[in-house]
């Protein structure tokens, strides 16, 4: 029973560090694109409290200039496997919006 407990903890605390550093690359990205992501999240979670691991995770962002790119794609896929599908559709509609500015 206790070695169950122990992997129990165990696969728990790795899922939360494959959470942080999803949202992190969340957060470059949208340094990166020059989305403010706290702004985004909350569009996509409207009646949420602030993201206590975004708030965290800022401080360890990087300027545009320091970061290397990130497709819009990755970023998509690992939200969506994380199950935050509303913040994916958020995103995908920003580069929609940005690509039909471009073509005008």
């Amino acid at each position: 029973m206790f070695e169950n407990n122990q992997m129990s903890e165990r696969v728990i605390e790795h899922y939360k560090e494959d959470e942080k550093a999803m949202i992190l690359v969340y957060a470059q990205w949208c340094i990166n694109e020059g989305y403010d992501p706290v702004e985004l999240y909350k569009r996509a979670y409207p009646d949420q409290l602030k993201n206590e691991i975004l708030m965290e995770v800022l401080d360890n962002t990087l300027t545009k200039n320091e970061s290397q790119h990130i497709p819009y794609e990755t970023v998509l896929q690992m939200l969506q496997v994380f199950g935050n599908v509303d913040l994916a559709f958020v995103i995908q509609e920003e580069m929609e919006k940005r690509a039909t500015q471009d073509n005008e």
